[in-house]
């Protein structure tokens, strides 16, 4: 069996500095061939283009890193981690050959916890673990007691978030994240006095619920090892109880950990309306959270591209089927006690 590929979870509040310790990793990989999952905000989130500027490469020396960068731009990933993450985590298993260790970069406004349970899904469990969690903390922000340094930006992504399912206080969720850490790096050191950092460091030690290392850092100082920031082995997905949320009892934000897909591979060409309207036929009647697959459409020499999220259909022809290529449509359902046979019933109606 392959061993699994480790999974570090990167959180902290927007301005802590989580891109550029990220950034870091990337130009210093070290031949580790990483992939990097970013919660986009538009303007107000971490500038993707940023880490796709890094330098990632393969055993040949060939840069990888903009394949490797995938932006996540539908909300607030552990708002959105069904509907988003799953889809996304399944197509990187498709290479993961290719792949040694992945890094998640959350929101300014995510809970970790029901990110990490998502890797208790069974169709991921087996390849993903999550090597360790790291909180980024403002210590300038911590210290002046407003915890984010922009607090009007960290409030228009709140805004601008149409998923985001909690409206949890800043001082709950900066100790949501703190509780949830394998390691804490306190960031932007170079901003505060001795004194300062000595009760950011009190402050936030209050908050551990285990023995967790804190590590300072400041901007002007040179960039942390890649060594301490990877390599936790703490399979943080079966430990979650050592791990306190205060969103542990609300059954609002518990996501599911029962999602399930399935793969229909058919002979047959589809009309695209018609297969549209088959295809919410589906959705309306199961729990579907994601269509993504290829079709062939009758008297056209292109193949159809096919996603859907939840009701909405989007389709577009990507290129010309191959001489040698069959001719078949190919969907994939992800969702919740997904019934195959009623699917196909329905697209063969």
């Amino acid at each position: 069996m392959a061993a699994k590929i480790p999974v570090t979870i990167i959180t902290g509040f927007l301005g802590s500095g989580k891109t550029s310790l990220i950034r870091n990793l990337l130009q210093n990989n070290q031949g580790r061939r990483i992939a990097v999952l970013v919660n986009e905000f538009g303007e107000l989130g971490i500038d993707g283009e940023l880490l796709k500027s890094c330098q990632v490469c393969d055993e040949e020396g060939s840069p990888i890193a903009s394949s490797n960068i995938v932006e996540l731009t539908n909300g607030c990933l552990c708002c959105t981690v069904q509907e988003e993450f799953y889809p996304v985590m399944q197509e990187l298993l498709q290479r993961r050959d290719q792949i040694d260790c992945i890094l998640i970069e959350t929101s300014g406004l995510a809970l970790p916890k029901p990110l990490i349970k998502a890797f208790k899904w069974q169709d991921i469990r087996h390849a993903l673990t999550v090597d360790g969690v790291i909180t980024v903390v403002d210590c300038e922000a911590v210290s002046t007691g407003t915890l984010a340094q922009d607090l009007a930006a960290l409030e228009a992504q709140r805004k601008a978030d149409p998923n985001l399912d909690h409206e949890t206080p800043l001082q709950e969720l900066f100790e949501d994240q703190l509780a949830c850490a394998d390691l804490v790096v306190l960031n932007k050191t170079d901003l505060v006095t001795d004194t300062e950092l000595a009760a950011v460091q009190t402050l936030v030690q209050a908050e551990l619920p285990r023995a967790v290392k804190m590590v300072a850092h400041g901007r002007t100082g040179a960039d942390l090892p890649n060594d301490l920031l990877l390599g936790f082995n703490a399979a943080v997905e079966d430990h979650l109880d050592d791990r306190p949320s205060h969103h542990d009892f609300e059954e609002e934000h518990d996501h599911d950990d029962e999602i399930d897909s399935t793969h229909i591979v058919l002979e047959a060409s589809f009309d695209p309306a018609v297969l549209r309207q088959r295809l919410e036929a589906i959705v309306a009647a199961q729990e579907v959270y994601r269509v993504k697959g290829f079709v062939s459409v009758p008297n056209k020499a292109m193949r159809l591209v096919v996603q859907g999220v939840g009701s909405r259909f989007e389709d577009f022809y990507d290129r010309p089927w191959k001489v040698e290529e069959p001719r078949l449509t190919k969907l994939v359902f992800i969702g919740k006690q997904i019934n195959q046979t009623e699917i196909e019933k329905i697209l063969k109606a």
